[in-house]
Protein backbone atom coordinates (compact mmCIF):
# COMPACT_ATOMS: atom_id res chain seq x y z
CA UNK A 1 0.00 0.00 0.00
CA UNK A 2 0.55 3.35 -0.47
CA UNK A 3 1.02 4.99 3.28
CA UNK A 4 -0.54 8.60 3.44
CA UNK A 5 -2.48 10.07 6.10
CA UNK A 6 -5.73 9.10 4.60
CA UNK A 7 -4.61 5.38 3.52
CA UNK A 8 -4.12 4.74 7.33
CA UNK A 9 -7.00 6.49 8.82
CA UNK A 10 -9.12 4.63 6.17
CA UNK A 11 -7.09 1.21 7.06
CA UNK A 12 -7.83 1.91 10.74
CA UNK A 13 -11.21 2.65 10.70
CA UNK A 14 -11.96 -0.55 8.77
CA UNK A 15 -9.63 -2.76 11.37
CA UNK A 16 -11.75 -1.24 14.51
CA UNK A 17 -15.34 -2.31 12.25
CA UNK A 18 -13.61 -6.03 11.68
CA UNK A 19 -11.80 -5.95 15.69
CA UNK A 20 -9.12 -8.60 14.08
CA UNK A 21 -7.84 -10.91 17.11
CA UNK A 22 -3.70 -10.35 16.66
CA UNK A 23 -1.93 -6.95 15.95
CA UNK A 24 -1.56 -6.48 11.86
CA UNK A 25 1.19 -4.99 9.84
CA UNK A 26 1.56 -2.72 7.00
CA UNK A 27 4.47 -1.37 4.82
CA UNK A 28 4.08 1.01 2.32
CA UNK A 29 5.04 0.62 -1.38
CA UNK A 30 7.67 3.44 -2.09
CA UNK A 31 10.08 3.19 1.20
CA UNK A 32 11.53 -0.37 2.34
CA UNK A 33 10.71 -1.13 5.80
CA UNK A 34 8.62 1.82 6.63
CA UNK A 35 5.15 1.36 8.17
CA UNK A 36 2.47 1.18 10.81
CA UNK A 37 1.02 -1.70 12.65
CA UNK A 38 -2.63 -1.54 14.38
CA UNK A 39 -3.47 -3.67 17.25
CA UNK A 40 -6.44 -5.19 18.65
CA UNK A 41 -7.69 -2.40 20.34
CA UNK A 42 -7.29 -0.22 17.15
CA UNK A 43 -4.26 1.31 18.15
CA UNK A 44 -1.75 2.47 15.13
CA UNK A 45 1.76 2.80 15.81
CA UNK A 46 4.73 3.80 12.79
CA UNK A 47 7.66 2.09 12.39
CA UNK A 48 10.57 1.42 10.94
CA UNK A 49 12.17 -2.02 9.94
CA UNK A 50 15.87 -2.93 8.62
CA UNK A 51 19.07 -5.20 8.91
CA UNK A 52 22.07 -3.77 10.37
CA UNK A 53 24.99 -3.43 8.21
CA UNK A 54 26.74 -6.17 9.89
CA UNK A 55 24.10 -8.73 9.71
CA UNK A 56 21.87 -10.61 12.00
CA UNK A 57 17.95 -10.71 12.50
CA UNK A 58 15.87 -7.42 11.25
CA UNK A 59 15.31 -4.81 13.58
CA UNK A 60 12.18 -2.53 14.22
CA UNK A 61 12.16 0.86 15.63
CA UNK A 62 8.91 2.81 16.87
CA UNK A 63 8.74 6.11 15.43
CA UNK A 64 5.47 7.83 17.55
CA UNK A 65 1.87 6.58 17.66
CA UNK A 66 -0.50 7.37 14.33
CA UNK A 67 -1.96 10.48 14.95
CA UNK A 68 0.37 12.14 17.06
CA UNK A 69 3.01 11.62 14.10
CA UNK A 70 1.93 12.79 11.01
CA UNK A 71 2.56 10.73 7.94
CA UNK A 72 5.07 13.00 6.20
CA UNK A 73 6.94 13.01 9.67
CA UNK A 74 6.74 9.09 10.41
CA UNK A 75 7.90 8.42 6.57
CA UNK A 76 11.27 11.01 6.94
CA UNK A 77 11.94 9.53 10.07
CA UNK A 78 11.81 5.82 8.98
CA UNK A 79 13.94 6.81 6.01
CA UNK A 80 16.79 8.49 8.25
CA UNK A 81 16.66 5.07 10.56
CA UNK A 82 17.11 2.93 7.42
CA UNK A 83 19.48 4.96 5.50
CA UNK A 84 22.00 5.15 9.38
CA UNK A 85 21.29 1.30 9.62
CA UNK A 86 22.94 0.88 5.82
CA UNK A 87 25.97 2.95 6.75
CA UNK A 88 26.43 1.00 9.82
CA UNK A 89 24.73 2.79 12.63
CA UNK A 90 22.23 1.51 14.51
CA UNK A 91 19.76 3.97 15.82
CA UNK A 92 17.49 1.59 17.60
CA UNK A 93 20.61 0.86 19.97
CA UNK A 94 21.86 4.65 20.00
CA UNK A 95 18.35 5.10 21.02
CA UNK A 96 18.86 2.59 23.86
CA UNK A 97 21.89 3.70 24.93
CA UNK A 98 20.40 7.35 25.14
CA UNK A 99 17.89 6.01 27.26
CA UNK A 100 20.47 3.87 29.44
CA UNK A 101 22.57 7.23 30.03
CA UNK A 102 22.26 9.35 33.14
CA UNK A 103 20.80 12.86 33.49
CA UNK A 104 23.17 15.80 33.29
CA UNK A 105 22.11 16.20 37.37
CA UNK A 106 22.56 12.21 37.33
CA UNK A 107 26.16 12.60 35.98
CA UNK A 108 27.17 16.09 38.04
CA UNK A 109 25.76 14.44 41.24
CA UNK A 110 27.61 11.42 40.99
CA UNK A 111 31.09 12.92 39.72
CA UNK A 112 30.68 15.24 43.45
CA UNK A 113 29.98 12.07 45.35
CA UNK A 114 32.55 10.26 44.00
CA UNK A 115 35.60 12.50 43.24
CA UNK A 116 38.18 13.41 46.28
CA UNK A 117 37.31 16.62 47.05
CA UNK A 118 37.56 18.92 50.04
CA UNK A 119 33.97 18.75 51.78
CA UNK A 120 33.87 23.02 51.83
CA UNK A 121 34.04 22.08 47.67
CA UNK A 122 31.76 19.65 47.53
CA UNK A 123 28.88 21.50 49.39
CA UNK A 124 29.63 24.17 46.65
CA UNK A 125 29.68 22.07 44.19
CA UNK A 126 25.90 20.68 45.26
CA UNK A 127 24.50 24.35 45.47
CA UNK A 128 26.16 25.00 41.83
CA UNK A 129 24.18 21.95 40.56
CA UNK A 130 20.65 23.10 42.32
CA UNK A 131 20.79 26.21 41.80
CA UNK A 132 22.05 26.93 38.17
CA UNK A 133 22.98 23.46 36.43
CA UNK A 134 19.46 21.51 37.43
CA UNK A 135 17.04 24.25 36.17
CA UNK A 136 18.77 24.46 32.51
CA UNK A 137 19.90 21.14 31.91
CA UNK A 138 19.18 18.81 34.73
CA UNK A 139 16.61 16.49 32.90
CA UNK A 140 18.77 16.16 29.65
CA UNK A 141 19.97 12.67 28.95
CA UNK A 142 24.34 13.57 29.55
CA UNK A 143 25.14 11.97 25.79
CA UNK A 144 22.46 13.63 24.42
CA UNK A 145 23.92 17.59 25.55
CA UNK A 146 25.56 19.24 22.73
CA UNK A 147 27.52 22.37 22.67
CA UNK A 148 24.56 24.68 21.50
CA UNK A 149 23.09 23.52 24.62
CA UNK A 150 25.31 23.90 27.06
CA UNK A 151 25.86 27.89 25.94
CA UNK A 152 22.43 28.58 25.76
CA UNK A 153 22.50 27.36 29.78
CA UNK A 154 24.86 29.57 30.37
CA UNK A 155 23.21 32.36 28.77
CA UNK A 156 20.41 31.84 30.56
CA UNK A 157 22.30 31.53 34.10
CA UNK A 158 24.20 34.82 33.68
CA UNK A 159 21.21 36.78 33.33
CA UNK A 160 21.25 36.22 37.38
CA UNK A 161 24.63 35.52 37.72
CA UNK A 162 27.77 35.99 35.57
CA UNK A 163 30.57 34.46 37.77
CA UNK A 164 27.99 31.56 39.01
CA UNK A 165 27.49 30.86 35.30
CA UNK A 166 31.30 30.27 34.74
CA UNK A 167 31.60 28.07 37.60
CA UNK A 168 28.60 25.70 36.71
CA UNK A 169 30.22 25.49 33.41
CA UNK A 170 33.39 24.45 34.47
CA UNK A 171 31.96 22.16 36.81
CA UNK A 172 29.83 20.14 33.88
CA UNK A 173 33.13 20.21 32.13
CA UNK A 174 34.72 18.19 34.69
CA UNK A 175 31.87 16.00 35.16
CA UNK A 176 32.16 14.93 31.36
CA UNK A 177 35.46 14.08 31.45
CA UNK A 178 35.21 12.45 34.71
CA UNK A 179 31.88 10.55 33.26
CA UNK A 180 33.98 9.97 30.36
CA UNK A 181 36.40 7.64 31.77
CA UNK A 182 33.99 6.05 33.62
CA UNK A 183 31.73 5.01 30.42
CA UNK A 184 28.95 7.07 31.50
CA UNK A 185 29.56 9.19 28.30
CA UNK A 186 31.66 8.48 25.21
CA UNK A 187 34.86 9.41 25.41
CA UNK A 188 35.93 13.16 24.13
CA UNK A 189 32.16 14.10 24.68
CA UNK A 190 32.47 17.14 26.45
CA UNK A 191 29.74 19.86 25.31
CA UNK A 192 30.98 22.33 27.87
CA UNK A 193 34.45 22.59 27.18
CA UNK A 194 34.34 25.22 24.78
CA UNK A 195 31.61 27.67 25.76
CA UNK A 196 32.11 31.40 25.92
CA UNK A 197 32.56 32.44 29.19
CA UNK A 198 31.75 35.61 31.23
CA UNK A 199 34.65 37.71 31.54
CA UNK A 200 35.40 38.42 35.10
CA UNK A 201 37.43 40.86 37.04
CA UNK A 202 38.92 40.51 40.78
CA UNK A 203 37.00 42.75 43.30
CA UNK A 204 39.16 45.47 44.97
CA UNK A 205 36.46 47.07 47.33
CA UNK A 206 37.46 47.06 50.71
CA UNK A 207 36.02 49.48 53.63
CA UNK A 208 37.36 53.18 54.03
CA UNK A 209 37.71 54.31 57.87
CA UNK A 210 34.73 56.00 57.93
CA UNK A 211 32.85 52.81 56.71
CA UNK A 212 34.46 51.19 59.03
CA UNK A 213 32.92 53.27 61.70
CA UNK A 214 29.62 53.32 60.60
CA UNK A 215 29.74 49.18 60.54
CA UNK A 216 30.86 49.49 64.33
CA UNK A 217 27.51 51.50 64.76
CA UNK A 218 25.26 49.35 62.88
CA UNK A 219 26.71 45.94 64.65
CA UNK A 220 26.37 47.68 68.27
CA UNK A 221 22.43 48.62 67.38
CA UNK A 222 21.51 45.46 65.93
CA UNK A 223 22.82 43.89 68.70
CA UNK A 224 21.08 46.34 71.43
CA UNK A 225 18.29 48.06 70.24
CA UNK A 226 17.60 46.01 66.58
CA UNK A 227 17.71 47.49 63.29
CA UNK A 228 14.65 49.24 61.91
CA UNK A 229 12.14 46.85 60.42
CA UNK A 230 12.51 48.31 56.79
CA UNK A 231 16.38 47.68 57.14
CA UNK A 232 15.72 43.56 57.69
CA UNK A 233 15.60 40.97 55.99
CA UNK A 234 15.36 38.56 58.80
CA UNK A 235 11.71 36.22 59.54
CA UNK A 236 13.58 34.29 62.31
CA UNK A 237 15.85 37.02 64.60
CA UNK A 238 13.19 38.91 67.40
CA UNK A 239 11.31 41.83 67.18
CA UNK A 240 10.73 44.81 69.16
CA UNK A 241 9.00 47.46 69.16
CA UNK A 242 9.27 47.73 64.99
CA UNK A 243 12.97 46.75 64.82
CA UNK A 244 15.62 43.45 64.64
CA UNK A 245 17.68 42.82 67.29
CA UNK A 246 20.15 40.20 65.86
CA UNK A 247 21.99 38.09 68.67
CA UNK A 248 25.90 37.82 69.67
CA UNK A 249 26.88 34.90 67.21
CA UNK A 250 25.24 37.09 64.32
CA UNK A 251 27.35 39.94 65.01
CA UNK A 252 30.03 38.01 66.56
CA UNK A 253 30.88 36.47 63.00
CA UNK A 254 31.10 39.67 61.32
CA UNK A 255 33.63 41.25 64.05
CA UNK A 256 35.65 38.11 63.75
CA UNK A 257 35.60 38.18 60.02
CA UNK A 258 36.87 41.96 59.91
CA UNK A 259 39.20 40.95 62.88
CA UNK A 260 41.01 37.65 61.32
CA UNK A 261 40.69 38.07 57.77
CA UNK A 262 38.86 34.77 57.94
CA UNK A 263 36.95 32.86 55.08
CA UNK A 264 32.99 33.00 55.79
CA UNK A 265 33.26 29.09 55.93
CA UNK A 266 36.21 29.11 58.75
CA UNK A 267 34.07 31.31 60.85
CA UNK A 268 30.44 29.59 60.31
CA UNK A 269 32.37 25.73 60.53
CA UNK A 270 34.62 27.14 63.43
CA UNK A 271 34.06 24.34 66.18
CA UNK A 272 35.21 25.84 69.81
CA UNK A 273 37.33 22.24 70.19
CA UNK A 274 39.69 24.60 67.42
CA UNK A 275 40.28 27.68 69.82
CA UNK A 276 43.35 27.36 71.45
CA UNK A 277 42.50 30.45 74.21
CA UNK A 278 45.86 29.75 76.47
CA UNK A 279 47.56 30.05 72.72
CA UNK A 280 45.27 32.57 70.82
CA UNK A 281 45.26 30.64 68.19
CA UNK A 282 42.58 28.85 65.79
CA UNK A 283 43.62 25.36 64.46
CA UNK A 284 41.23 25.43 61.75
CA UNK A 285 41.58 21.29 60.47
CA UNK A 286 39.76 21.67 57.06
CA UNK A 287 40.58 25.63 55.72
CA UNK A 288 40.49 26.12 51.49
CA UNK A 289 44.02 25.62 51.46
CA UNK A 290 44.09 22.62 53.78
CA UNK A 291 44.69 23.03 57.64
CA UNK A 292 45.41 26.18 59.00
CA UNK A 293 46.47 28.19 61.87
CA UNK A 294 45.44 31.47 62.30
CA UNK A 295 46.95 33.96 64.77
CA UNK A 296 44.24 35.79 67.19
CA UNK A 297 44.93 39.24 67.84
CA UNK A 298 43.47 40.71 71.35
CA UNK A 299 41.04 42.23 69.57
CA UNK A 300 39.78 38.65 68.31
CA UNK A 301 40.50 36.93 71.54
CA UNK A 302 37.97 39.27 73.06
CA UNK A 303 35.02 38.56 70.66
CA UNK A 304 35.67 34.92 70.73
CA UNK A 305 35.73 35.17 74.74
CA UNK A 306 32.39 37.23 75.01
CA UNK A 307 30.45 34.80 72.17
CA UNK A 308 27.68 32.37 74.68
CA UNK A 309 28.97 28.70 74.58
CA UNK A 310 25.44 27.42 73.67
CA UNK A 311 27.06 24.07 71.29
CA UNK A 312 29.63 22.33 69.29
CA UNK A 313 30.12 25.48 67.03
CA UNK A 314 31.45 28.88 68.27
CA UNK A 315 28.37 30.41 65.33
CA UNK A 316 25.12 28.85 66.97
CA UNK A 317 23.05 27.85 64.17
CA UNK A 318 19.21 27.36 64.81
CA UNK A 319 20.03 23.38 64.85
CA UNK A 320 22.05 24.07 68.02
CA UNK A 321 22.58 21.51 70.46
CA UNK A 322 20.58 18.62 68.52
CA UNK A 323 21.75 15.74 67.75
CA UNK A 324 21.77 17.05 63.93
CA UNK A 325 23.65 20.15 64.97
CA UNK A 326 24.77 21.83 62.40
CA UNK A 327 26.86 25.23 61.44
CA UNK A 328 25.06 28.00 59.99
CA UNK A 329 24.52 27.93 56.09
CA UNK A 330 25.16 31.80 55.68
CA UNK A 331 24.90 35.21 56.92
CA UNK A 332 23.13 36.26 53.46
CA UNK A 333 19.99 38.11 55.24
CA UNK A 334 21.39 40.03 58.68
CA UNK A 335 24.52 41.01 56.45
CA UNK A 336 22.24 42.65 54.06
CA UNK A 337 20.54 44.37 56.94
CA UNK A 338 23.36 45.60 58.61
CA UNK A 339 25.41 46.56 55.78
CA UNK A 340 22.29 48.58 54.56
CA UNK A 341 22.06 50.58 57.72
CA UNK A 342 25.53 51.23 57.86
CA UNK A 343 25.15 52.62 54.18
CA UNK A 344 27.30 50.03 52.21
CA UNK A 345 25.12 47.68 50.50
CA UNK A 346 27.83 47.23 47.59
CA UNK A 347 29.73 45.78 50.01
CA UNK A 348 30.20 42.11 49.87
CA UNK A 349 30.61 39.39 52.95
CA UNK A 350 33.71 38.20 51.64
CA UNK A 351 34.95 42.20 51.21
CA UNK A 352 35.54 42.32 55.13
CA UNK A 353 38.93 39.76 54.28
CA UNK A 354 39.93 41.76 52.09
CA UNK A 355 39.53 45.15 54.23
CA UNK A 356 41.88 43.10 56.91
CA UNK A 357 44.44 42.85 53.82
CA UNK A 358 44.28 46.32 53.00
CA UNK A 359 44.64 47.46 56.32
CA UNK A 360 47.83 46.07 56.84
CA UNK A 361 49.34 46.73 53.52
CA UNK A 362 48.64 50.01 53.92
CA UNK A 363 50.35 50.54 57.13
CA UNK A 364 53.74 49.29 55.58
CA UNK A 365 53.75 45.26 56.39
CA UNK A 366 55.01 42.81 53.88
CA UNK A 367 53.16 41.08 51.81
CA UNK A 368 54.60 37.40 53.51
CA UNK A 369 53.49 38.56 56.65
CA UNK A 370 49.56 39.22 55.55
CA UNK A 371 49.55 36.33 53.38
CA UNK A 372 50.33 34.47 56.45
CA UNK A 373 47.56 35.79 58.66
CA UNK A 374 45.09 35.62 55.41
CA UNK A 375 46.49 31.72 54.94
CA UNK A 376 47.15 32.49 50.73
CA UNK A 377 48.18 29.19 49.36
CA UNK A 378 51.07 30.65 47.49
CA UNK A 379 53.56 27.67 47.23
CA UNK A 380 56.19 29.95 47.37
CA UNK A 381 55.19 31.89 50.40
CA UNK A 382 54.14 29.20 52.17
CA UNK A 383 57.29 27.84 52.13
CA UNK A 384 59.13 30.12 52.99
CA UNK A 385 57.04 31.19 56.21
CA UNK A 386 56.20 27.84 57.17
CA UNK A 387 58.23 28.35 60.86
CA UNK A 388 57.68 31.98 61.13
CA UNK A 389 57.57 32.29 64.70
CA UNK A 390 54.48 33.32 65.90
CA UNK A 391 55.11 36.46 67.96
CA UNK A 392 56.19 38.54 64.78
CA UNK A 393 52.63 37.45 63.03
CA UNK A 394 50.64 38.11 66.34
CA UNK A 395 52.22 41.87 66.26
CA UNK A 396 50.81 42.21 62.72
CA UNK A 397 47.47 40.66 63.60
CA UNK A 398 47.14 42.84 66.84
CA UNK A 399 48.22 46.23 64.67
CA UNK A 400 45.82 45.13 61.79
CA UNK A 401 42.84 44.15 64.43
CA UNK A 402 43.61 47.71 66.85
CA UNK A 403 42.84 49.53 64.44
CA UNK A 404 39.62 47.78 63.37
CA UNK A 405 38.60 47.09 66.57
CA UNK A 406 39.14 51.29 67.44
CA UNK A 407 36.58 52.05 64.43
CA UNK A 408 34.06 49.09 65.22
CA UNK A 409 34.49 47.97 68.59
CA UNK A 410 34.87 44.59 69.78
CA UNK A 411 31.51 44.20 71.41
CA UNK A 412 28.47 45.29 73.57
Amino acid sequence: MKITAETVAKTIAELKVERPNKTRYFFDDDLKGFGFYVTTTGRGTWFAEFRPIAGGSKKRRTLGPVGVVKAGEAREAARLAIAHAALGKDLAQSKADERASPTVAELVEEYIAGKAMKESTREFYRITLKTHIVPTLGNMRAVAVAFPDVQRAHDKMSKKARYSANRAVALLSAAFVWGAKRGHVPMGHNPASKIDRNKEEARQRYLTTEEMAALGDALREAETVGIPHRESDSKHAPKEKGRTIYGPHVTAAIRLLMLTGCRLREILHLRWTEYDPSRGLLQLPDSKTGKKTVVLSAAAQAVLEGVPRVGAYVIASRSVATDDEAPRADLKKPWAAISRRAGIEDVHIHDLRHTFASVGAGDGMSLPIIGKLLGHADAATTARFAHIDVNPVRAAADAIASKIAGHIGSGK
